[in-house]
């Protein structure tokens, strides 16, 4: 993985905005209405293509293929691994259910609705299926990347927590039962991105969202025990696959909530941490967690992580000053040494089809003033 070691590098989380013509197909496939498969197909293929041609043209260091085939960043396993069918619960937002006027608007958001809808739960066995899903994504990234002026390309796959966290069990006895059933269904999938050439981005709310959704009310301890049973299994997912090919995205939810009952980032640091991931990515652009780079003046980081804290907004239409990037940029590089830091994005810009917190045009402009920001950055951290 390469470090910002002459300038700041960018990136962002993994998901960016699908064309209409996309989504109108990808809604047509969930609703279970007849789709031409080739038509899907090539609409996804074509969509990677424009997508990292834009993430090229606009400056993206580290780009991604903007999880165009999937869904979302967590419901596409269940097209990919056997044992899901029936429906899970609602999830439990702790802080939007504080505020009734804020759940009835989210919750009654059509986008919001239809993936409620579409969140299956698991009925079996979890095993994988062999549907040539993943072969597609890898060839697809492959050919939109030939030629294109990028540093790096990474790919996003679901963690076994979010997959656990995201879709409820009714088939294993326990929970960690069902945690290690998807860890070994999902380890030939995270191998094979890296195989393939690129770097594994494993998505993992779970460990920091789920103590505002099923912890809400418990002693922050029992939180922490769930998370590190939850590192334990992804470790061992992923312990056959160099560290320095893995990034980890940390998340306390991207939907449009107070956020108020998020567990500190001080408190699960050091959790966080142990993770068998060189790169770190985590939200540190919204106003809910941008003071938390304070946490970095007393925590060591290891000298064999990478930091890639967002740096712009991903649930606001508000385009970030590329000099505000670059102070963001700066503070983290001068807490813990510039060749540490590569600058990101919070979350993702196309999380779920069909919810766009951020006009995709936005998203785009966001993502150059992340670049310009950058720019700034490194003028002023290597004095030129």
């Amino acid at each position: 993985m390469k470090r910002s070691t002459d300038r700041i590098l960018t990136t962002h989380t993994g998901s960016l905005p699908r064309p209409d013509s996309l989504i109108e197909l990808m809604f047509a496939k969930e609703e279970h209405r007849p789709v031409d498969e080739a038509e899907l197909a090539a609409s996804v293929r074509r969509s990677v293509g424009e997508v990292v041609a834009h993430q090229a043209e606009i400056g993206i260091d580290v780009v991604s293929d903007g999880e165009m085939s999937k869904p979302s960043y967590a419901t596409y396993v269940t097209e990919r691994l056997t044992g899901f069918g029936g429906q899970s619960e609602r999830p439990k937002l702790s802080d939007i259910l504080e505020y009734p006027n804020v759940a009835s608007h989210y919750f009654n958001d059509p986008g919001v609705q239809r993936l409620n809808m579409n969140r299956p739960a698991c009925n079996g066995p979890v095993a994988p299926k062999q549907t040539g899903a993943l072969e597609s994504d890898l060839d697809n990234f492959k050919r939109a990347l030939d030629g294109a002026a990028v540093e790096e390309a990474f790919m996003t796959a679901a963690s076994p927590g979010v997959v656990s966290m995201f879709l409820g069990n009714t088939y294993y006895p326990t929970e960690e039962e069902f945690l290690w059933a998807v860890a070994d269904a999902m380890k030939p999938e995270y191998e094979a991105i890296v195989a393939a050439g690129f770097l594994l981005q494993l998505d993992c709310p779970d460990l920091a969202m789920t103590r505002h959704r099923e912890f809400a009310d418990r002693p922050v301890e029992e939180f922490r025990d769930y998370a590190r049973q939850h590192i334990e299994v992804l470790n061992a997912a992923i312990r056959d696959i160099p560290p320095e090919r893995v990034r980890v995205h940390l998340c306390w939810g991207n939907y449009p909530g107070p956020h108020h009952r998020d567990v500190p980032l001080a408190q699960i640091v050091d959790l966080v941490l142990t993770v068998r991931a060189q790169a770190i990515l985590f939200e540190a652009a919204n106003s809910r967690h941008e003071h938390e780079w304070k946490v970095f003046e007393t925590v060591k980081v290891p000298e064999d992580k990478i930091l890639i804290p967002g740096v712009i907004e991903s649930m606001s239409n508000r385009i970030e000053h590329p000099e505000l990037v670059a102070q963001r940029i700066v503070r983290f590089a001068n807490t813990v040494g510039r060749e540490n830091v590569i600058a990101g994005s919070d979350c993702g810009f196309g999380t779920f089809v069909g919810v766009d917190l951020v006009d995709p045009g936005i998203a785009w402009a966001k993502l150059g003033s992340l670049v310009e920001g950058a720019r700034l950055a490194s003028n002023e951290l290597w004095d030129r």
